[in-house]
């Protein structure tokens, strides 16, 4: 297990390294930020010194190098367009998003699971069947249009919640969270939707497809044959063993939440890093860009990193797979 839990997170370092690098070498390519930066009386010399100061007059390697440095250090440097450190206006906006995406974890989670074991069960039924087709439209319809969808129903026709904004937000020791007031709550609904509802759609039909294979194996012949109650060998020995292969593309489609909520909280501007980051593109604020680049790595990377490790504790396949391997010559 320490071998195993060593190599990973060898090859997590390896990854965001990688990314690290795609990142900063595109940067290079989406224009220059010294032209949002000088007026339009700046002169030769005023690009240089300026170039000069935000060590863009470097070769690319010592840049990157510095970068790197920086970034382990948690120090991104100076944002251009507002001119004060990319870590501080990363920390507030950070809230916003962590908040969104555990919301939509949690409906994408429950509800997927919770509906896939129902239309396994109840594979023949006509709610089943129901289900199953409304959930094309998560899977079929992209989030930007699902989101403009919710807002004219619930907001412009009914007017039951807002279209945009986070709402009022309490101050927690530095923590600013929504989850305490009512307009905060109601603010988090449709986005929160938004966001989660492809992630439910795979959930679900992952959870389905794999309780119909589990519910074919001749231990739940055996299981019924010994006459035990279908909630006992359901809920107990079929959702068990489902889970297991279930657990592995959950956490990428949570940390996918995370990635994609840019999308949404364009959507319904919600002041989170997401949206910190389109307004990034639009001014070549490349220290905020690269900052948000690698957090979202090191999030996706360490959700992947500890579902991994957490795959290989639960399931005795793997680690007697890997023992096997390792006592052949």
């Amino acid at each position: 297990m320490l071998a195993y839990a060593i190599r990973r997170v060898f090859q997590s370092i390896v990854v965001l390294l990688v990314v690290g690098l795609v990142a900063f070498s595109m940067f290079r390519f989406v224009g220059d930020p010294v032209d949002n930066l000088l007026g339009q009386e700046r002169t030769d010399a005023d690009i240089e010194r300026l170039r000069g100061v935000l060590g863009l007059d470097q070769p690319f390697p010592v840049q990157y190098a510095k970068f790197l440095r920086g970034a382990v250090q948690g120090n991104f440097g100076v944002s251009y367009r507002q001119g004060r450190p990319v870590g501080e206006i990363i920390l507030e906006r950070l809230p916003a998003t962590l908040e969104l995406a555990a919301v939509s974890a949690i409906f994408a989670m429950v509800f997927g699971v919770v509906l896939g074991i129902f239309t396994a069960i109840r594979r023949h039924g006509w709610a089943a069947h129901t289900i199953m087709t409304v959930s094309l439209i998560g899977v079929s319809l992209p989030t930007f249009l699902i989101g403009i969808l919710l807002i004219y129903v619930f907001s412009v026709e009914l007017g039951w919640l807002p279209s945009f904004g986070r709402g009022d937000v309490v101050n927690l020791g530095g923590w600013r969270t929504s989850f305490l007031t009512e307009s905060g709550l109601k603010a988090l609904i449709l986005p929160s939707i938004t966001l989660g509802l492809y992630q439910m759609t795979l959930i679900m039909r992952l959870v389905r497809s794999e309780m119909l294979e589990v519910l074919r194996q001749d231990y739940i012949r055996f299981a019924r044959a010994r006459g035990l109650p279908d909630r006992l060998v359901h809920f107990r020995h079929a959702l068990k063993n489902t889970l297991v292969p279930v657990i592995t593309v959950t956490g990428l489609q949570l940390g996918s939440i995370i990635a994609f909520a840019i999308i949404t909280e364009t959507v319904f501007q919600w002041p989170g890093v997401g949206l910190l980051f389109i307004n990034a593109i639009q001014f070549v604020d490349i220290p905020v860009m690269a900052a948000y680049l690698m957090l979202i790595s090191v999030m996706f990377v360490s959700i992947n990193l500890v579902v991994d490790l957490l795959y290989f504790a639960i399931d005795p396949r793997l680690r007697s797979d890997r023992a096997s391997a390792e006592a052949s010559p």
